[in-house]
């Protein structure tokens, strides 16, 4: 801000000082012109005069000039002696003004000066608008050569007020003054009005950052004015929004992963010490115990085997391995895998496929993808259940759908069906063996196709699965 002003001062001078500077040398032109012409016609008129000594010509010469110009005349000899002067008071004093001696000694025409009539200092007009002086009288001298046969035999000094001229120039600078603390209030208000306006956002978004680098992610900035300012705000949100959800997902999967896994090592840690706390336990009772507890390792081994999944599926190192293959065909043999389990349920498993579907993709994937969704809508519907797959071609995709009569999904629970470790009903999801994450599995090798996956369902209506995927031809 100092610096700002700094240069805005510096330029003001720089332009008060040259304007101060044309405004007085026009104002003082103008007074020289009207001066050295009086004064050098003046002295063309005295010149005969002066050679034959005639003083009483001179004197009333002189008497009648002063008043005509408003002036005091002084007529000096070749040695700057006065011989006359108009008011009857310098007789016989020499003097020696720098005009006087331009004339007498440097040869010049005519000569002009502006004195300090207190002190008798010479001034340079340039630095008269930073000498100014209380009470201070100031005169112009104007000087011309008298010159008689070639020579120079006196000269005329006019003394002239200025007075007038330099309370111009004054006014002239205070008027200056006064317009520069003017440009400077404006420019200072200004000046902090738009670092305000500047600043405010960004100290803003500073401070979000900083409680976003404290681990504060529901941090939020006002969104404010337009431009690129707005933009920075906009896309700030986004993203502490983003890693909000970020945050909150991982912990919920932590929370999550580690209550799966504690309870089967809580179920079999039982089994165990009814094992080894009860040695003469019934044989048949012992071997119950060791099929649940292999049950309970099998299931623990399939959820490491599923998180261990979407952990290199989120670290993005997964690698299609494709190849050209037929949905129809992959759709066959799952369905041919799930009918013993189907049959001991009283289900059907019906397929309508009105295209092979040929497609460049990673088969054992898309062979999870197609098998995870049978097998649930088989696992969870009733007893006596129909279960329809249907494949279609629309355009350049194929639409793959697996539909239900089962129980449902209720409404509030479809935005989350996807999420790991999800579950709608969990304590039947747990007695079926679920680990709760084979949908989130589904939705990234979906997804890692480039294709997309949805649930349409009503409770106590079914479900729908929609699988629709790009048919890359290899």
């Amino acid at each position: 801000m100092l610096a700002f002003l700094l240069i805005v001062g510096l330029s003001f001078y720089v332009m008060a000082s040259s304007l101060s500077g044309m405004v007085g040398d026009s104002l003082f032109e103008q007074r020289i012109r009207s001066d050295r012409s009086s004064l050098e016609t003046l002295a063309s008129r005295v010149a005969p005069l002066m050679a034959r000594s005639d003083a009483q010509a001179l004197h009333a010469q002189l008497l009648a000039a002063g008043g005509e110009l408003g002036g005091r005349i002084l007529l000096l000899d070749q040695n700057g002696k006065v011989q006359l002067d108009s008011y009857g008071e310098m007789y016989g004093a020499r003097l020696q003004y720098p005009e006087v001696t331009n004339i007498l000694v440097r040869g010049q025409s005519v000569d002009y000066g502006v004195h300090e009539l207190d002190s008798g200092t010479v001034l340079n007009r340039s630095r008269l608008l930073f000498m100014r002086r209380t009470g201070t009288a100031w005169a112009g001298y104007c000087t011309a050569g008298i010159v008689y046969a070639s020579d120079i035999i006196g000269v005329l000094l006019l003394v002239s007020p200025v007075q007038e001229i330099m309370q111009n120039l004054y006014q002239l600078q205070d008027q200056m003054i006064l317009i520069f603390v003017l440009i400077a209030a404006a420019a200072l208000l200004s000046s902090w009005v738009f670092s305000r306006v500047i600043t405010r956002p960004i100290a803003g978004l500073n401070r979000g950052i900083q409680r976003m680098s404290k681990g504060d992610f529901s941090s939020r900035v006002r969104v404010r004015g337009s431009g690129e300012m707005k933009q920075l705000a906009l896309a700030f949100n986004s993203m502490s929004e983003k890693l909000e959800t970020l945050d909150q997902s991982r912990n919920q999967f932590v929370s999550n992963a580690s209550h799966e896994l504690k309870t089967p090592l809580a179920t079999m840690k039982i089994m165990i010490e009814s094992l080894i706390y009860q040695p003469e336990m019934d044989k048949d009772l012992r071997t119950e115990f060791l099929t649940d507890i292999n049950n309970e390792i099998d299931r623990l081994s399939a959820i490491v085997s599923d998180l261990l999944t979407l952990v290199q599926m989120d670290s993005q190192n997964v690698k299609l391995s494709r190849e050209n293959l037929s949905i129809a065909a992959l759709i066959k043999e799952n369905a041919h895998r799930l009918q013993p389990i189907a049959s001991q349920k009283g289900q059907q498993i019906l397929l309508s496929l009105s295209d092979p579907c040929d497609i460049y993709a990673d088969k054992s994937k898309l062979n999870q993808v197609i098998y995870n969704l049978m097998e649930n809508a088989v696992k969870y519907t009733q007893n006596g259940g129909v279960i329809r797959v249907n494949l279609q071609r629309q355009g350049r995709d194929a639409r793959f759908t697996v539909t239900d009569n089962g129980p449902g999904i209720p409404k509030e629970n479809l935005p989350h069906i996807f999420d790991r470790f999800y579950r709608v009903d969990k304590a039947r999801s747990r007695e079926k063996g679920g680990t709760g994450l084979g949908l989130s599995i589904v939705h990234q090798l979906v997804l890692l196709h480039g294709g997309a996956i949805s649930v349409e369902s009503e409770e106590g209506r079914g479900a729908t699965f929609i699988v629709e995927l790009p048919l890359h031809q290899g």
